[in-house]
């Protein structure tokens, strides 16, 4: 156990609800190092619940890229904040979560100022923003992916990286027989869930046609029930409220993981949930609307074959995927109906899912980023107290 009487302070970024908990897990992994650290930064409830001082709450303002300019005024608001902080005060390491958008400002505020700065989520510079390569490399001492694939190509870059596992499935146990239970799978009695996923935008866009999926579904399939879930009882009033006529579902404030054990098949909004959905072998179609406009104007940026997370581990589409935008719901009522036939094939999916996260999970990736932090600590100690540190090193 480290005999450290010097108390490190550590500044946490996190922009959105997904960063806060990642976060708030390396704090709790940080706090059992037996190092003393304060954590100061920004992010969102369970930081602050984790012991984060925070200078602003920004985890419930997240805002997707196409809906943000209306906030951009108060982003560089806070950022000016943050350099502030970092000006006026000792810190010995920065930790930026995810968010690039906002993040790399952090970060080259950290930079300017000499200190050490840990990026906690590799950014997704192989799928586009490829030419932000060079920022990242001046800006980042050290790099956390969680994707397999990434570490090598970030390293084939020029980046110190290490492949740290999923967070998201950091406290999931993966069955790899759960697709078993498709052997006398019958479509008529299929449990549904609806994932519309937490951000307004998705919301907005995505909960009325996967409802209308849905009613389309039970007209066949009379006896299909369906659950939704939401990730706080805020979040399930705005679906209860949305709830269109004649739809009707169980409404369930869980994990997207615990519901997907529980359902036989899900319809969900893209993003890191699929992962979970996954980690449960639960098949799926995956939807998304973006921008139309947006899209026409930056879709050619998109360097991947596929535009799900699920697929693009898979390199082929495993679950069928409507994105970034799809005007009408027939394809994918048509998609959802063929696999429910074929009950082979969805144990066949079912199978390959949790085959495609079980290497995510081998790790733990709070605890292998809080070994990083703690090597990035040790450096900062070292450079300012050498003659000290290796004493301390010596008793440890």
């Amino acid at each position: 156990m480290p005999n450290e009487k010097d108390r490190f302070r550590v500044f946490i970024s996190a922009a959105e609800p997904s960063g806060d908990a990642h976060c708030a897990g390396l704090m709790t992994a940080l706090q059992s190092s037996g190092y003393d650290i304060d954590f100061v930064g920004v992010g969102g409830p369970k930081m602050a619940e984790a012991g984060c001082e925070l200078l602003e709450n920004t985890a419930g303002k997240a805002a997707m890229i196409y809906k943000a300019f209306s906030h951009v005024a108060r982003f560089y608001k806070l950022i000016k904040r943050i350099r502030r902080y970092l000006t006026d005060n000792k810190v010995d390491l920065v930790i930026v979560c995810d968010s690039p958008a906002f993040n790399f400002h952090v970060a080259k505020a950290a930079k300017k100022m000499g200190i050490k700065t840990l990026f906690y989520v590799a950014p997704q510079l192989w799928a586009w923003g490829g030419w932000r390569i060079g920022k990242l490399r001046e800006r980042c001492d050290k790099l956390c992916c969680i994707l397999p694939f990434e570490q090598d190509w970030f390293s084939r870059r020029g980046m110190d990286v290490a492949f740290v596992g999923n967070p998201l499935l950091d406290k999931l146990q993966i069955d790899p027989t759960c697709h078993e239970k498709y052997r006398d799978f019958e479509p008529e009695k299929a449990r549904f869930a609806l994932m519309p996923g937490s951000r307004n935008a998705e919301i907005d866009s995505l909960w009325r046609p996967m409802q209308q999926i849905a009613l389309r579904l039970k007209q066949k399939y009379s006896a299909a029930t369906f659950v939704t879930v939401a990730v706080d009882t805020k979040r399930q009033q705005i679906l209860k409220e949305a709830q269109i006529p004649g739809f009707e579902c169980q409404y369930s404030v869980d994990s997207v993981n615990s519901t997907a054990g529980a359902v036989d098949f899900s319809i969900v909004a893209s993003g890191s949930a699929t992962l979970e959905i996954a980690a449960a072998g639960c098949p799926m179609v995956i939807m998304y609307q973006s921008s139309r406009v947006l899209w026409y104007l930056l879709g050619w940026m998109m360097k991947t074959k596929y535009l799900s997370l699920v697929n693009i581990l898979a390199d082929r589409e495993l679950v069928p995927e409507f994105m970034p935008n799809f005007s009408s719901i027939e394809p994918i009522v048509a998609s959802i109906e063929k696999l429910l036939q074929d009950k082979e094939r969805l144990g066949r999916i079912s199978s390959e899912l949790t085959a495609l996260t079980e290497p995510l999970a081998k790790k733990k990736a709070c605890e292998e980023v809080a070994k990083i932090a703690v090597s990035e600590l040790r450096m900062v100690r070292q450079a300012h107290h050498p003659e000290r540190s290796r004493r301390i090193e010596n008793e440890e």
